[in-house]
């Protein structure tokens, strides 16, 4: 039976695998189909009285125990007084302002704080920080888990931007696939695929389509791109100067959306107490077996996402027959157990680079503005976090609807950027100034160096830029 088949006898979806199994163990005991519906539709009703049944037993002690979890939940009681949290920047979107303080009315809520490039998003907005007790969000992780930056440093000279630009082209689009969907014919080859994705059942269902995804960049905002890196300052293990860098931005594909989509579907299931304005921060318990399956399922996602980017930065290095001499990489859409005032908590990052005292990342701008290399000064109000990017200032739609690619060429052109392919909804108009997003969290993060996009490949969909 589908999801919905069972929905409609009662049987919530996240009951899936023991109904299947209650299902299975009646037909090879000879009930037919039109009999075991009306069982199930019994058991929904009555699962006391099927907790010694040989078939649908086991499904009748998930139903009493899904109706004690739903009944512990009922009566919601937010905050007495809301979770403390800090903005960063001024030109915050007032939908992200209000999902913010919405989130820490959440009554597993500790503390809180909203990036500079913030904009809305799904329940945590992107560029929010939410840390909780014993419990986390699926949606406050966002639906690309683990979505990653990654920089490797060539020992090519800068020079090869412009004479050996081909080759450089012919190595992005060999050693990488763009769109949704996107796969290789020929699977790459990385451990993470040796181990266990039975963790969840929706990692274990779609094992073989992440392989075959294994190494692709996908859609919307993700990139892969050369370009300059000035460093200007130590810490970097390189001494200052200008590089030739190759820059990756992805995340955990298909997969990772799945993951997402079907534990936040369940973690609104279990939570229908929540007002409306909340649902979509609908929490799992970590002591819950559901909680324990998506944080299993997410630090898996999460070590997929780094093979992606390890996979494309390896493969485009040998196809151009370099080395590496430097490497930083960093994620968001992610949460980590961590201590803070003194507590320990989940911290989810949505659309936020972790920025713990010391520790590097990577906040990128646009296809025609820059990255910044940083290193986190750990200030504990942000949670120890920064932004993770420019931030959008209008939607895909709005920006579709307002520009065309002629409004694009002069800026591309002014800034030495060369664009394979992107859609639309890219332009570097649709965002944030990077450069006012960066000094407005200069108390977060210290820039290292800097990183100047000169050749980018995003995914195009039906749209490339125009002769």
């Amino acid at each position: 039976m589908k999801p919905r088949e069972l929905e409609d006898l009662g049987i919530p979806r996240h009951l899936k695998r023991e109904a299947m199994g209650a299902i299975s163990k009646a037909s090879k005991a000879g009930m037919g189909h039109r009999e075991i519906r009306i069982a199930m539709a019994d058991v929904a009703a009555n699962p006391d009285s099927y907790v010694e049944d040989p078939n649908f037993g086991e499904l009748a002690t998930a139903l009493i125990e899904a109706g004690k979890k739903k009944d512990a939940a009922l009566g919601y009681e937010p905050r007495k007084e809301p979770a403390p949290y800090r903005r960063w920047g001024s030109d915050d979107d007032p939908q992200a302002v209000r999902q913010m303080e919405a989130a820490c009315r959440l009554p597993v809520a500790v503390a809180g704080g909203l990036m500079p490039d913030a904009h809305v998003g799904y329940g945590l907005p992107i560029g929010g920080v939410l840390a909780v007790r014993n419990a986390v969000i699926p949606y406050a992780v966002g639906v690309d888990i683990a979505c990653r930056m990654k920089m490797t440093v060539l020992d090519m000279p800068v020079e090869t931007l412009e004479s050996g630009a081909e080759r450089l082209r012919k190595a992005i689009e060999k050693e990488t696939r763009f769109g949704v969907g996107a796969i290789f014919e020929k699977r790459r080859e990385h451990p993470v695929m040796d181990e266990d994705w039975s963790v969840s059942q929706v990692t274990s269902r779609l094992k073989s389509k992440a392989w075959d995804q294994l190494g692709t960049s996908g859609s919307g905002n993700h990139f892969v791109e050369f370009g300059v890196l000035t460093v200007e300052k130590d810490g970097l293990g390189i001494p200052p100067g200008k590089y030739l860098a190759l820059l990756s931005h992805s995340g955990s594909r298909g997969t990772g959306s799945e993951v997402a989509n079907y534990y936040s579907r369940l973690a609104m299931d279990t939570r229908r107490d929540l007002p409306k304005d909340l649902k979509h921060l609908a929490w799992l318990d970590l002591d819950s077996e559901a909680g324990q399956e998506y944080w299993a399922a997410m630090q898996l996602m999460g070590r997929y996402a780094a093979a992606n980017h390890e996979l494309i930065h390896r493969h485009v290095a040998r196809n151009l027959g370099a080395q590496v001499i430097l490497d930083v990489e960093n994620h968001h859409n992610f949460a980590w157990k961590e201590t803070h005032f003194g507590e320990d908590v989940v911290v989810h990052r949505k659309g936020a680079t972790p920025a713990a005292a010391g520790v590097l990342g990577i906040i990128p701008g646009s296809m025609a503005s820059p990255a910044f290399v940083v290193r986190g000064r750990g200030e504990p109000h942000s949670l120890n976090s920064a932004s993770h990017g420019a931030g959008r200032k209008m939607s895909r739609q709005e920006a579709k609807r307002r520009f065309r690619w002629s409004d694009l060429e002069t800026l591309l052109k002014e800034r030495g950027v060369t664009l394979i392919s992107a859609g639309l909804d890219e332009v570097p108009m649709a965002y944030k100034d990077i450069e006012e997003v960066m000094a407005a969290q200069g108390d977060l993060v210290e820039t290292l160096a800097r990183f100047d996009p000169k050749l980018v490949k995003m995914s195009g969909g039906d749209e490339r830029p125009e002769d």
